[in-house]
């Protein structure tokens, strides 16, 4: 005769079946239901928040506008650096080339007539020693010394005023007047004015010449240079283009400028 199982010998051990109107023993572990365990495996799970944070990426949008680079591709400082030195550099200098004033003109030949008459009478000094020097050797009388030191004076003045003005003018451009004041003479070409030009322009300088006339010869002399002086000023005031005198026509359309 068999003998009935003992609830220690049953299967599902002290649990009652559920027949018996006791609790239902648990299910086996792959018949949990997902939605308890989700509510209570919450938070193992990673938060909803952070991965929200992620998929927008504010920081890398901030990258992404670059409102620094947008400044530095206007470049507004680098458009008002390169407009503004051209045209005040231009209007500083626009008297450079321009047909040199009157003024201008008058003290540059104030200079070289004082230069001239400081090394004339050095010369003339030397002449009145040999003068005196011959006629206390009785080879002069003394009337024939002074008429024949008038007349080399006066030749030698001319010639060394005549000279001085037109091989600088014609190798230079320039005399020592014309560089302090920043002034320039130019042929009709442009260039310097060539050696037979510059002897026409300043031809009016030799007037002095006059001076070997006896008695009267040193008054026409002076008389003839003033009134050569008082017609190219007036000349030169007429002539607003190209502020040229008689004397720069006489000589082919020569031009003084400003060059500083």
């Amino acid at each position: 005769m068999s003998v009935p199982p003992t609830p220690q010998d049953s299967p599902h051990g002290s649990n009652p079946s559920p027949g018996a109107g006791g609790h239902a023993p648990p299910p086996p572990p792959g018949d949990i239901p997902q939605q308890p365990a989700q509510g209570g495996q919450g938070g193992h799970q990673p938060p909803p928040p952070p991965q929200g944070g992620y998929q927008q990426q504010p920081p890398q949008g901030g990258y992404q506008q670059q409102p620094q680079q947008g400044g530095y591709q206007q470049q507004p400082q680098q458009g008002g650096y390169q407009a503004a030195p051209g045209p005040q550099y231009v209007q500083a200098d626009s008297s450079v080339g321009q047909p040199a004033e009157l003024l201008d003109r008058f003290l540059a030949r104030l200079i070289d007539y004082v230069i001239l008459f400081v090394f004339n009478m050095l010369v003339v000094g030397f002449l009145i020693i040999g003068v005196f020097m011959s006629s206390s050797a009785g080879m002069f009388g003394m009337g024939g010394g002074n008429f024949l030191a008038s007349v080399v004076s006066s030749v030698l003045f001319a010639a060394i005023y005549l000279g001085y003005f037109a091989y600088l003018e014609s190798s230079r451009g320039q005399t020592v007047g014309k560089m302090v004041m920043k002034l320039e003479t130019r042929g009709p070409g442009g260039g310097r004015p060539t050696m037979e030009q510059a002897l026409r322009r300043n031809a009016w300088v030799a007037l002095g010449i006059l001076g070997v006339i006896p008695v009267i010869g040193g008054v026409l002399g002076g008389l003839a240079q003033l009134a050569a002086m008082i017609l190219i000023a007036v000349g030169i005031s007429g002539d607003t283009a190209g502020r040229r005198g008689w004397h720069d026509t006489f000589a082919g359309g020569t031009q003084v400028v400003k060059i500083g």
